[in-house]
């Protein structure tokens, strides 16, 4: 984690890559600034800027910046939310809670994907984490006859957003046709938008792996948009090399990891 003169966190290391915390404040950087960031920890930073700019770019953020009315939703939409209220509870909980509720969903979610499963102290400290950034709201979905946890999402608080930064659900609950995405999801938005009155919340920026189907449908289903940006990339010398080296092989080399960072090179220049 960096953090400001203030005292406030600006940047996070997410798998060797600096990423800036509030993603509409953030600007372009000069080649002096990237390299002080670069200097200890990190392989590269993406740096983007002019955010909701009103030009079509390679690379956005999803996020709903409207509280509609449930009426305006699609009907399909409306229906699921029905239903998932019908059958689910949703709420905030604390941390401590949460990691013992919620651990058997993330090593089932992990699983589908094909990840590697860490155990319950790995997720306890990806957890602790969050405490070193901002306001983290934690959320449970229940179900309403025997209390168990189908999905959950953790909420990163900004000053004036919130962003759904990890959601993950049984995959028996999203085939079941009970839809605890729906309520979740739908409850979440009239929380934040509603209540708390903030500006936009936000599912991210555009996927790179694209291992979750979870941005079309929130665009679908829950009217989310794409925030358009610019992206540039920074690099330790070293690291750039080998990106240079292997980017015109992006299309044919096997690698989910590396094919990430060749995709993020590629929105960088602007190819889509």
């Amino acid at each position: 984690m960096m953090r400001g003169v203030d005292g406030k966190c600006l940047w996070r290391l997410y798998k060797n890559a600096w990423i800036f915390l509030e993603e509409s404040k953030e600007n372009l950087l000069s080649k002096e600034e990237a390299k002080s960031i670069l200097k200890d920890k990190g392989w590269m930073i993406r740096n983007t800027y002019d955010f909701d700019t009103k030009e079509e770019t390679s690379f956005w953020f999803v996020i709903k910046d409207k509280l509609e009315d449930i009426s305006e939703l699609p009907f399909s939409s409306r229906r699921n939310i029905r239903i998932s209220q019908r059958k689910y509870y949703f709420n905030i909980i604390d941390k401590d809670r949460f990691v013992e509720s919620v651990y058997p969903i993330y090593v089932k979610q992990q699983k589908s994907f094909g990840n590697r499963i860490g155990s319950k102290d790995d997720f306890r400290q990806m957890i602790e984490e969050y405490d070193n950034e901002s306001q983290i709201d934690f959320w449970v979905v229940n179900d309403k006859v025997n209390q168990e946890v189908v999905a959950f999402s953790i909420n990163r608080i900004k000053e004036n957003s919130c962003e759904y930064d990890f959601m993950a659900c049984d995959p028996e609950a999203l085939r079941n046709r009970t839809h605890p995405y729906y309520g979740l999801i739908y409850t979440m938005n009239q929380y934040y938008l509603g209540e708390k009155k903030l500006k936009y919340v936000c599912d991210g920026s555009r996927s790179i792996t694209e291992h979750s189907n979870i941005q079309p449908f929130l665009e679908h289903n829950f009217k989310f948009r794409k925030a358009y940006c610019k992206l540039k990339i920074y690099y330790k010398w070293w690291f750039g090399v080998v990106v240079k080296l292997l980017f015109p092989f992006r299309n044919i080399i096997p690698f989910r990891k590396v094919k990430a960072v060749l995709k993020m090179e590629a929105y960088s220049r602007g190819l889509r």
